[in-house]
């Protein structure tokens, strides 16, 4: 395959997100599928229409489907059918808030599809304890990102900002497949993202979050490195991916030492904390745009260094994520709960 295969399918992605943006919000407004106001939980003030991980993912499938490398037809299945599992459960969940239960369960089974068509993490080399952590790893970025979706433009951005690092790190390892997919990520959500930038007319819902975080986990698992050590190039998807993983990671912690569930919604994210030191929604998104700018040429840096200067920038990054989470922990105590 051509090595600049991804670029038509990053402009097809775009091209036809862009254009199913609007149709999704009127489809969402017919079915109901609207995100009322929440003062406990949430920032808007008014309903907004959900649906547009119809747009992402049609955008997503589309472009594959074009011009998808006909060599990896299993692998490449196996993601659109798992992502086409979670936008439809995404999408009752949206309309009939089916539960956290439920959302576990196909997130499980959609990490299981992957697993039998071969795309699975192989760190112990011991099959059953590679399978629980590629089952861990796609479960618990799907749910990062899920939980990322709490401001306008916020999921969207942080899903393009990864899948663009994803597919300059697999054109620069010749990773067909990791390339395509990426791209036709990183299109689909940055298409979408021209409608839900602040101020959104439109929320992609769990249909979308799912379907995002789920294709991340997948790319993440799939990049591969052939002169890099693996004590080195474990680091390069957690550095990609260290905001929502740093986010949902003191999300969870917060929840859990106030005694609340995990899954209890609340105003508890990075960006609401960043928002509480006066921060207003847009400079909040920029500031953690630019942390995911930042720690994604981390992980290039690290992943195209030699091996002993690349360990000790990853080390580096991963302490520089350990430093967020720690600001974000001291920023709930000094302005969100005076």
């Amino acid at each position: 395959m051509d090595s600049l295969q991804f670029v038509p399918i990053l402009v097809v992605g775009f091209i036809t997100s862009l254009s199913l943006t609007p149709l999704s919000r009127i489809i969402a407004f017919k079915l109901g599928v609207v995100d009322k106001p929440n003062p406990q939980r949430k920032i808007h003030v008014e309903a907004k229409p959900l649906m547009g991980g119809l747009a992402i993912y049609g955008a997503f499938a589309l472009s594959l489907l074009l011009f998808s490398p006909p060599q990896h037809i299993v692998e490449l299945g196996a993601v659109l059918s798992g992502a086409g599992m979670l936008a439809i459960v995404g999408l009752a969940d949206d309309r009939y808030n089916l539960g956290v239960v439920v959302r576990l369960v196909a997130q499980s089974a959609a990490a299981v599809v992957l697993i039998l068509a071969g795309i699975q993490i192989h760190l112990f080399n011991i099959a059953p304890l590679d399978m629980l952590l590629t089952l861990f790893w796609v479960v618990g970025l799907t749910n990062a990102l899920n939980f990322m979706d709490n401001m306008d433009g916020l999921a969207a951005g942080m899903a393009g900002i990864a899948a663009s690092w994803f597919t300059l790190l697999a054109f620069n390892e010749g990773l067909t497949l990791v390339s395509s997919l990426a791209a036709a990520l990183a299109g689909s959500a940055v298409g979408f993202l021209i409608y839900n930038f602040n101020p959104a007319s439109l929320f992609m819902g769990d249909m979308g979050a799912l379907v995002l975080g789920f294709v991340l986990a997948a790319l993440g698992i799939k990049l591969e490195f052939g002169t890099q050590p693996l004590n080195v190039t474990w680091m390069v998807p957690i550095l990609v991916l260290a905001v929502p993983l740093t986010d949902t990671t003191l999300v969870v912690f917060t929840r859990l030492r106030e005694g609340r569930s995990p899954f209890q919604g609340g105003k508890d994210h990075s960006s609401h904390r960043l928002m509480s030191m006066g921060f207003n929604q847009r400079v909040t998104l920029f500031i953690l745009y630019g942390l995911a700018i930042l720690f994604g040429a981390l992980a290039f840096l690290v992943s195209t260094l030699d091996p002993q200067t690349a360990f000790i920038v990853g080390v580096i990054g991963l302490g520089a994520m350990a430093g967020f989470f720690a600001l974000m922990v001291w920023v709930r105590g000094k302005y969100q709960k005076r």
